[in-house]
């Protein structure tokens, strides 16, 4: 699989020289998530999980991480 070449950094790239933070980059049938620090591991999925994962998160709300995450008398 070819990597895409357009990466977008996050607007919140961390403390000192902002190298460490999150890119994204999107292609047809994926959407590719990678930290600036170690290009070479990508994460790769179609948009419909990953964004209802992305909204999970940012909203605070239980979703894909909390339902496999969550264990009686442990929050997530």
């Amino acid at each position: 699989m070819t990597s895409p070449e357009n990466w977008q950094k996050s607007s919140f790239s961390g403390f000192g020289d902002g190298d460490e933070c999150l890119e994204l980059a999107s292609t047809p049938a994926a959407l590719h998530l990678r930290e600036s620090d170690a290009p070479a591991t990508v994460l790769t999925a179609p948009p419909t999980p990953l964004a209802h994962l992305l909204h999970s998160i940012r909203t605070e709300t239980p979703g894909i991480v909390a339902s496999t995450t969550a264990r009686p008398g442990h929050p997530c």
